[in-house]
């Protein structure tokens, strides 16, 4: 049972996934008294009971587990995914109660989870640092802002978080984007793996096949950052805790701390705190501000700008699906580093953007990167090595894109749901194009057979899955258009972006607000620009240097008041 809230706390963090679990162990380990509010349910041992698996079958469509997942737990947008796992399914939301809308031209597949640690549970632990490809993007090609900081900035901060979950990878020489990490051991590529990176890396000497660079398993099930808070004693944990808004003092403007239902006796809960940090991801973050107004904040907490909720950020996807009879059955790496009991085993490649990284050199602004599995999901000994890769592509900032709230549709606890407004742009066309023909040419010069390439755009192979018969094949066109669309890569990020200028940014280089000196925005909401890679380490980084600060400034009661140009 989660314990009773009656105290005045230093700070209080809304979310548990990967900005919440870094900044509890960042504030507690500092001394703070820290308030942990998550709207979902504690893991238990119970919950990863390692699965069952039967003799490995051909590649399908995953119809009947789909199905089940939703018509038992209502989960018909959580199902729909293209990297589908029946494994951590159960870590995502039920979709009834958690309405969202889009307009009927834009669809969206928004992806959640809500438990303790987030989509920790769920995600596929690639860990990769951004550059300054990404934190200068805009002065490098015009579009956009650049983020509040260099790369030697959030360096020493991403060693910090890598130190704290655990990673491993390789020395990649001639890799310079993304930079390497602090690693506690090598990633592994299998047999299959280490073919086509001689095939490509032959004919395209700047593309560089290289292993994943991926998070150890946590196998007590707690983030490394919620389980190193605890130990100090200096947090509190509200499980079951629905936040419906941040609370402000109307004399001051500053945050007082939150109201939150109990998600399962729907009784309102009011706390208090010095500090408030949104962490609860990046849209539902956004949400919170939005539903946050008062008098003084008509439009939305810290929304002076007028930009809350704007400039979402996605990646666009292209896929592509074929295998090998060359390589019968199924090929997991001939070292597993730390294979989990329930998940099973991490690795894979990867191929790192190769385009614009040196000027523009490409009919398209940004660019793409690769990340794929060849012969790691078991088939019978007899049926050809499966091999899939997608292309992660840039989407570029658009005021356009935008989430704000629902006037009619509200979720099971009476909070506005979220509209989502995501379109593609004719920058995004020209770079799946461009990543569609690098899929098949990569895929024809290791002599694969396609059974598809698709993307948010639709199909782009003649023919799709050869071996199938024309009702599966009419079932997985179908399929492929529910599921390959905008939000499907999980990567969103922005609509709070940080800036170094208040009228176009919502907060500055340490994820303070404007507008409420002692509110925090850490999590992807914060990304001024998107990026090939995944926001996860990204996310740990950026928190894990905002609470440096909070540190500091709270201790020296500085947070009365923005600070513009932050040093630390």
């Amino acid at each position: 049972m989660s314990p009773t809230i009656d105290r005045h706390f230093d700070a209080i963090v809304i979310g548990s996934g990967p900005a919440g679990s870094t900044a509890v162990r960042e504030l507690a380990e500092a001394g703070m008294s820290v308030l942990l509010l998550e709207a979902g349910r504690e893991l238990t041992e119970k919950d990863f009971t390692p699965p069952v698996h039967g003799k490995p079958k051909g590649m399908g469509l995953d119809l009947g587990v789909r199905a089940k997942r939703v018509l038992v737990d209502h989960q018909w947008n959580q199902a729909r995914r293209s990297f589908y796992s029946d494994t951590s399914s159960r870590f995502l939301v039920n979709d009834a109660e958690h309405p969202y809308t889009y307009p009927l031209d834009a669809p969206f597949l928004y992806i959640r989870s809500r438990l303790l640690g987030g989509r920790m549970h769920a995600y596929g632990r690639v860990l990769q640092r951004m550059s300054d490809v990404d934190f200068k993007a805009a002065s490098l090609d015009g579009v956009g802002i650049d983020w509040p900081f260099e790369y030697k900035d959030i360096a020493p901060y991403y060693d910090r978080v890598e130190e704290l979950v655990g990673l491993y990878g390789d020395d990649d020489p001639g890799v310079e984007h993304p930079p390497p990490g602090t690693y506690i051991g090598p990633s592994h590529l299998n047999e299959m793996e280490m073919e086509f990176k001689r095939v490509v890396e032959e004919r395209w000497p700047e593309r560089h096949v290289i292993g994943y660079r991926f998070q150890a398993p946590f196998l007590d099930r707690v983030p490394p950052g919620i389980r190193q808070a605890r130990r100090t004693g200096n947090l509190t944990i509200r499980t079951h805790a629905v936040v419906t808004r941040v609370t402000t003092d109307p004399r001051t403007g500053l945050a007082t701390g939150a109201v939150f239902v109990d998600a399962r006796t729907k009784q309102e809960h009011k706390v208090v705190g010095d500090i408030v940090l949104l962490c609860a991801s990046a849209f539902e973050s956004v949400r919170l501000l939005l539903n946050s107004g008062d008098s003084r904040h008509p439009d939305g907490l810290a929304n002076s700008s007028g930009l809350v909720g704007r400039y979402l950020l996605e990646q666009a996807l292209a896929l592509g699906y074929g295998d090998d009879p060359r390589h019968p059955g199924y090929f997991g790496p001939s070292t597993q580093a730390e294979p989990d009991p329930f998940y099973g085993g991490s690795g894979g490649f990867l191929i790192p953007r190769y385009q614009n990284l040196h000027g523009q050199t490409e009919p398209f602004k940004r660019g793409y990167s690769f990340q794929g599995l060849a012969g790691r999901v078991p088939v019978p000994e007899d049926a050809p090595g499966m091999f899939g890769f997608g292309a992660g592509i840039e989407m570029l900032p658009q005021y356009g894109n935008h989430l704000s709230l629902s006037r009619r549709i509200k979720d099971a606890w009476g909070v506005p749901a979220p509209h989502i407004v995501i379109r593609n742009d004719d920058n995004d066309r020209r770079m799946v194009k461009a990543a569609v023909r690098d899929i098949n040419e990569m895929m024809d010069a290791a002599g694969l057979r396609t059974n598809f390439v698709a993307s948010n755009f639709g199909i782009h192979s003649k023919q799709v899955w050869p071996d199938f018969n024309p009702v599966q094949r009419a079932i997985f066109r179908l399929g492929i258009r529910m599921s390959v669309m905008n939000g499907v890569s999980i990567h969103e990020a922005g609509g709070a972006r940080m800036g170094h200028d208040p009228a176009l940014s919502v907060l500055n280089g340490v994820c303070q607000t404007w507008d409420v000196p002692n509110l925090f925005v850490t999590d992807a909401a914060s990304f001024p620009t998107g990026s090939t890679e995944g926001p996860a380490l990204t996310i740990m980084a950026v928190t894990a240097r905002a609470c440096d600060y909070i540190v500091r400034a709270h201790a020296a009661g500085e947070l009365t008041r923005p600070t513009q140009d932050v040093v630390l």
